[in-house]
């Protein structure tokens, strides 16, 4: 019996996994914050709740550290038989993740401590959806990711919902949750495709596998359905009903939680399936790509031209942004990894600049206590200081020079026409246009702060919480910085050096 178990032990079932703990650090630190604020929520009085948002926003710039350390390090790292990847694209997600969900924290603590919610549930949700927005950016198999993007949107579902006493809060929950199931079904059955045709869940095994020149029926079905259900992630239409009313519906902090940090995990999974698993088959994710950038570029901006509320006009000017950062995916047939540096570049800046828009969208809302675009009437005579710093972030979302979504801009479109094709031409096109027709909706806004009077005449200052005030700080700096300094530029740099490493 001895002699059995002896053997048994050194079979392969026995082996120890290939974990390498400081790769794993960030996320160990993540799961030790959660531990934290569950803890501290046990036991500290009602009274005293107000340390959870500093242990949560603590936890998450703590969990920075490792990334840099990791990123001084320079070896690209491997787990799980190359299942989970440590390399330099998944270290510069992991970065953005951390940092905006800092931005979130900030954004949250007023508006959940004066709302009378649950603090220690809200934070636990929250920082466990970024825990696996972390793990997203390293999968490299069809398991660890599909894992990772329920991690994500179980909780986000929650959040989405969290105003229960609201009927648009309710409704933004059940939209949210009942088109994420649909969503997340048709990705497992495309999934299940993928792992029937290569016999295997990791990504390069699949690349393998599709790399044949004959397209089976199968092929084109389990890619389609891939991209199916990752466009509900991020939006993309025919598959955005839900972002609206949801936007709307949920607390501000979580509205600028899903249209920035979940659409970004979406893209980076998405990414990462085109490139890494099925980079040969562009003759069936191009002209689907193709389309739905074209009509999420361009519904999103002509419905976004008819909103009043501005919220809603963020979530369809949100839509159309997806639109743009899915056109150089389309062109990846074409240039390869090359795209990938657009993609990460537009994200990076996408980030800075809608989260200090949803900041601003908070401030103001906390004197007027309205979402309308009227109630931004006059907001230069009574606080110049939003006012200018909403200007910032809505016209580098519209891409003016010298703000950093220009740079966006310009990379996506550049992207696209180095595709070299007659309809990659036709794509950029498309985003021209578009991008001269989301001025139209950005400028009303403008329009509304500096030259309308104020709404009832009143010129009471606004009071800017401390956490607000530095959420919109480090969003000005990134939104400032990446277009007004000429060597910020170099983040196309580190662009290029992060998606270099992909898949290797």
């Amino acid at each position: 019996m001895l002699a059995q178990l002896a053997l048994l032990a050194q079979s392969d079932a026995f082996v120890r996994p290939d974990i390498d703990w400081h790769a794993l650090a960030p996320e160990l630190v993540l799961v030790g914050t959660i531990c934290a604020v569950l803890l501290a929520d046990l036991f500290l009085p009602e009274g005293n709740k107000g340390v959870l948002p500093s242990l949560a926003g603590l936890g998450l710039l703590g969990a920075t550290i490792p990334v840099l350390t990791l990123a001084v390090d320079g070896a690209d790292r491997s787990m799980f038989h190359g299942a989970y990847v440590v390399d330099n694209f998944s270290l510069l997600f992991k970065a953005v993740f951390l940092v905006a969900g800092y931005v979130v924290v900030l954004l949250s603590t007023n508006y959940i401590a004066e709302g009378d919610y649950a603090e220690g549930e809200y934070y636990f949700l929250l920082l466990s959806s970024i825990l696996g927005m972390t793990v997203i950016a390293s999968g490299r198999d069809l398991v660890s990711i599909f894992v990772a993007l329920e991690l994500l949107s179980v909780p986000a579902y929650l959040l989405a919902g969290w105003r229960k006493t609201d009927v648009k809060g309710n409704e933004a929950g059940a939209k949210y949750y009942l088109m994420g199931v649909f969503a997340t079904g048709v990705l497992l059955y495309g999934m299940s495709l993928l792992y029937g045709v290569a016999g295997s869940t990791l990504l390069t095994n699949i690349d393998d596998a599709l790399s044949e020149p004959d397209t089976l029926p199968i092929i084109t079905m389990a890619v389609v359905f891939c991209i199916v259900g990752f466009a509900f992630k991020v939006s993309a239409v025919p598959f955005h009903t839900w972002a609206p009313d949801t936007y709307e519906g949920a607390p501000t902090p979580i509205t600028a939680f899903l249209s920035v940090l979940s659409k970004a995990a979406g893209f980076v999974a998405l990414a990462v399936l085109i490139l890494v698993a099925f980079p040969e088959r562009g003759d069936v994710f191009a002209p689907f790509l193709w389309v739905l950038a074209t009509l999420t570029m361009t519904v999103g901006n002509v419905v976004a031209l008819r909103q009043t509320n501005i919220v809603r006009m963020l979530a369809y000017s949100g839509i159309s942004q997806a639109g743009f950062i899915m056109a150089p995916l389309a062109v990846a047939g074409e240039i390869g990894r090359d795209s990938l540096d657009a993609v990460v570049t537009y994200l990076v800046i996408y980030a800075a600049m809608n989260l200090g828009a949803f900041a601003v969208v908070m401030a103001v809302a906390r004197k007027t206590g309205s979402g309308e675009i009227a109630s931004f009437g006059g907001l230069f005579e009574y606080a110049p200081g939003l006012a200018g710093l909403m200007g910032v972030f809505l016209f580098s979302l519209a891409g003016i020079p010298p703000l950093a979504g220009w740079l966006a801009k310009f990379t996506a479109f550049k992207a696209v026409v180095d595709g070299g094709t007659w309809w990659a031409y036709a794509l950029a096109v498309v985003m021209a246009v578009n991008s001269v027709l989301a001025l139209a909706y950005y400028a009303r806004v403008g329009r509304a702060m500096f030259m309308e009077p104020v709404p009832d005449d009143d010129r009471t200052p606004v009071r800017v919480p401390v956490s607000i005030a530095a959420a919109l700080a480090i969003c000005a700096l990134v939104t400032l910085t990446f277009g007004v300094v000429p060597w910020a530029t170099d983040l196309g740099d580190m662009a290029t050096l992060a998606t270099r490493a992909l898949g290797t």
